[in-house]
């Protein structure tokens, strides 16, 4: 969205509800990220093709670095290029330019194939990216109940606040993974209770 639309709009969002705002934050942060992966896999078309049109018999070689790479396969759900990347030991948290990794990718794309090879190999299931979003804070934002799910039984933080200080939680529409988020943060709270109570009665 240009700045000028920025601009112009804001007399609108200020009569907005928090709730509202919020809402508006995540649908902009959802665009920010598909505009992202589109110009992406353009940039990478435009260069995986590119040829010196003087002289053909010398043609020029693009080279691109492994974790670029790895960043360009999970954009187009290629799970055998991350496989093989990953096999060759490019590191699986590599970032894009917007901090964004092989995991956030997938949690937008509901790629769980992908999501649960990244982990096998050693993705940071907590990594952020320039406006600290998780992968949790994407897969609840999509609504992907099934990622949700396995995130957190990675260890995924639920508490982890992004740039607008929103936590997953905060920022999840769809029922049946919010219905989960809330559950697992209220069983992780009680464990936290029952710890410091057990510890209490030593």
């Amino acid at each position: 969205m240009e700045h000028s639309d920025l601009v112009a709009e804001m007399p609108h969002v200020e009569h907005l509800s928090t709730q509202e705002r919020l809402n508006l934050a995540r649908r902009r942060r959802l665009q920010q990220l598909k505009v992202w992966t589109q110009r992406e896999k353009e940039w990478y078309k435009r260069h995986k093709n590119n040829q010196n049109p003087v002289n053909n018999s010398k043609k020029r070689s693009i080279y691109f670095s492994d974790s670029v790479m790895l960043l360009e396969a999970a954009a187009r759900n290629d799970i055998e290029e991350v496989r093989r990347l990953l096999i060759k030991d490019v590191n699986p948290d590599s970032t894009n330019e917007d901090g964004l990794t092989a995991l956030h990718q997938c949690c937008i794309d509901n790629n769980e194939e992908m999501m649960k090879l990244l982990i096998e190999y050693g993705a940071d299931v907590n990594a952020e990216d320039s406006e600290k979003w998780t992968p949790l804070h994407a897969a609840a934002t999509c609504g992907h109940l099934h990622l949700v799910r396995f995130l957190i039984s990675r260890g995924a933080n639920l508490l982890a606040v992004n740039a607008d200080g929103n936590m997953p939680y905060d920022i999840c529409e769809d029922e049946s993974a919010l219905d989960y988020i809330e559950g697992e943060m209220a069983r992780k709270g009680r464990d936290g209770a029952e710890g410091c109570d057990a510890g209490a009665d030593r």
